[in-house]
């Protein structure tokens, strides 16, 4: 199983491998620069040289960017819109630059326009970026929690945005666990992971999944709460989990942990935790 944490860049962009190494993932997320801002610089040379050494030696495959925080592609307020499309842009040329092959994005908030025109403006974005970014990376969708708002909560929202992608072989899926759960596929026994995994075949088809961002859930089946927890301990539990590791449809997409730091757990458990139910 490919199973890693989304770690800091601080002090050089190839310290994450660094990290990602140190914690015993075999996979990895990164930002490329700072998420809470608009600005950012170039990625220099000489990073870019030890990230790509480094990541040749090691035993990491198939890491993931993850766009900033303030980008929301589905926005109707233009100027937001605007640096949203310009951002992810931005990060597939830097992807490209790294050699990562997928930027995982949000699909966002329609901030109450309407779910079509919500849409309409994540399937533009999605366009623009990719016309304007090199052809060997990928943008990655990841769904939703059903929040008021949101966009992209339901596998067949996701495949009508999909649908209207012109270049289609440069999108795929990032399933959250913890926001399919919120949203209403159930995840909790073999059986529930079954029918949820059928559906997304048969709605958005399996080969569309390329990695998955595995969280528990602080909020229970379909409240729409987006709020992660420690694996096992949240709704889906123990049980879900062992029964998601089990399923051949998800056991070799790379597996990424967004689970909190708090006084009950930590990255380095989290994946303890993970390889303990696998196994």
């Amino acid at each position: 199983m490919q199973v890693g944490v989304h770690v800091s860049i601080a002090g050089g962009i190839d310290k994450a491998i660094d990290r990602s190494l140190e914690i015993g993932c075999n996979t990895f997320q990164i930002f490329t620069r700072n998420p809470r801002g608009w600005k950012y610089g170039d990625l220099r040379d000489n990073d870019v040289k030890n990230f790509q050494s480094k990541l040749k030696s090691s035993d990491l495959s198939t890491p993931l960017i993850h766009m900033p925080y303030l980008p929301n592609i589905a926005s109707p307020v233009d100027e937001t819109y605007g640096k949203s499309v310009e951002a992810l842009t931005a990060e597939l040329i830097r992807s490209s630059i790294l050699t990562i092959p997928y930027v995982v994005t949000h699909v966002g908030s329609h901030l109450g326009s309407g779910k079509p025109r919500g849409m309409k403006r994540v399937i533009s974005a999605c366009n623009n970026a990719l016309e304007k970014s090199p052809s060997n990376t990928m943008i990655l969708l990841e769904n939703t929690a059903g929040t008021k708002n949101s966009v992209g909560s339901t596998f067949e929202d996701l495949k009508a945005i999909i649908n209207n992608i012109e270049q289609k072989d440069r999108v795929g899926i990032c399933l959250d666990t913890c926001h399919a759960f919120a949203a209403g596929y159930d995840l909790r026994t073999k059986q529930d992971v079954n029918i949820t995994m059928q559906l997304f075949d048969d709605v958005l088809g399996i080969n569309l999944l390329k990695a998955i961002h595995l969280n528990d859930s602080k909020g229970n089946l379909g409240e729409g709460l987006d709020r992660h927890e420690h694996i096992g301990m949240g709704y889906i539990g123990e049980k879900g989990f062992k029964s998601i590791f089990k399923d051949s449809r998800i056991r070799d997409m790379p597996m990424i942990l967004e689970t909190p730091i708090d006084t009950r757990g930590d990255q380095k458990g989290d994946l303890k935790k993970v390889r303990e139910l696998a196994d």
